[in-house]
């Protein structure tokens, strides 16, 4: 699991925090290998891992193999007093996932939840789910250390309140962690989560990735020298807004027109469908069309692929990322999404910036989000900066 930086602290070397991101990490797995690491003395190191023990963070047991002597005492994460929650809200559902503190799952669940009904309604649906999922894993309230939330919006990542979100009425400005007391609560955009939740389960020594989530909207999750890359005001990788050639006559929701989420997204095939005759509404009546086959659908759809291909093509140029990972409602039907995607952009990158590119669909599917909203509460609680202030509260 890659670290979450957080706050303005930086850590001092060998730090408590320091310590625990080894043992987390698996770098470490006994005293021994903290003082070989480090290069603090052994005095030091136990200072360290006791203080940890004692906050019942890390437990220590006899499970190593003996090499002639006393077998060493193994040291990792004490998961059974903690307790870390994603939550993934959609414009129409809301999906939790219950972890420890290692981000195994625990307990989780999905309902219909219109996002529309606004921030009171929604987050009580989620604070009850909350106490449900923590009853089923056996889980006390006060275990519970820190939530995190995909929002289906931009979102200012540093108070977590919503950014003037188009299909989240009523949310703009909305201090969303203030709703849950008592606990760190961490929103981010979705696309944000779903890129975090893909690269630490199915990528996690690829560098440089780009999550690129097809749904009514378009958007892009970047993850950048194995971190989260947000830009200047939480709105990095908003790809759906970049310009189209050719495309002038399509109104975007933004106000502009020949946007890429106009052109190519759920909402934009399922409209070109419908006025073909054909019964489609949403991303999800493309799909259904797609795999019954209708032929209108497929040519659609992989011209679809083909404009998004055309953006991902100068990203690919711009970023030189290793993995381009494809999500959301429409990457049900990825052969014929990722044909066009990838047939323009191994035709319009450079041959450098593709030699060893990747274009997948993704691997945790609709679990993305949910998975990655965990991480982020369970990177942001174990940062070096965060465990120092519980060792040294």
């Amino acid at each position: 699991m890659g670290d979450l930086i957080v706050g303005g602290m930086t850590p001092q070397p060998g730090s408590a925090g320091d310590v625990l991101t080894l043992i987390s990490a698996g770098s470490a797995t006994t005293r021994s290998d903290l003082a070989r690491l480090t290069g603090l003395a052994r005095s030091t190191i136990s200072q360290r891992v006791d203080a940890l023990i004692e906050r019942g963070l890390v437990e220590e047991s006899e499970s190593g193999e003996s090499t002639g002597g006393r077998p060493p005492r193994q040291l990792r994460l004490h998961a059974e007093d903690h307790a870390f929650a994603g939550v993934d809200l959609g414009a129409t559902h809301c999906r939790v996932a219950l972890m420890d503190i290692s981000g195994r799952v625990l307990a989780e669940c999905e309902d219909p939840l219109l996002i529309g009904e606004g921030p009171e309604k929604v987050l009580a649906h989620v604070d009850q789910r909350l106490d449900r999922l923590l009853g089923e894993a056996g889980r006390a309230r006060d275990m519970l250390r820190a939530v995190g939330i995909g929002v289906p919006g931009p979102v200012e990542f540093a108070t977590g309140r919503p950014n003037n979100p188009p299909i989240m009425p009523g949310w703009n400005d909305y201090p969303v962690p203030e709703y849950f007391g008592g606990v760190s609560v961490l929103v981010d955009n979705d696309v944000n989560v779903m890129a975090l939740g893909e690269h630490r389960h199915s990528f996690p020594d690829t560098r440089h990735l780009l999550f690129v989530k097809v749904g009514t909207g378009i958007g892009c999750g970047i993850v950048a020298d194995g971190k989260l890359h947000r830009g200047a005001q939480g709105s990095a990788g908003d790809i759906g807004h970049i310009r189209v050639s050719g495309h002038e006559d399509a109104g975007c929701r933004c106000g502009n027109s020949a946007c890429l989420e106009a052109v190519a997204g759920g909402a934009a095939i399922a409209r070109r469908l419908a006025e073909l005759g054909l019964p489609a509404e949403r991303g999800a009546d493309v799909v259904a069309l797609v795999q019954a086959g209708d032929t209108q659908a497929l040519r659609l759809v992989r011209e679809a692929g083909r404009h998004i291909g055309e953006v991902l093509a100068g990203l690919v140029n711009f970023f030189n990322p290793e993995v381009i990972v494809i999500g959301g409602a429409l990457s049900r039907v990825h052969e014929h999404l990722l044909a066009g995607i990838r047939e323009t952009v191994y035709r319009r990158s450079l041959p450098l910036a593709t030699h060893h590119l990747s274009i997948t669909p993704s691997r945790t599917g609709i679990n993305a989000a949910a998975l990655g909203a965990g991480l982020l509460a369970i990177e942001h609680y174990l940062s070096p900066e965060n465990i120092n202030r519980i060792v040294s509260a």
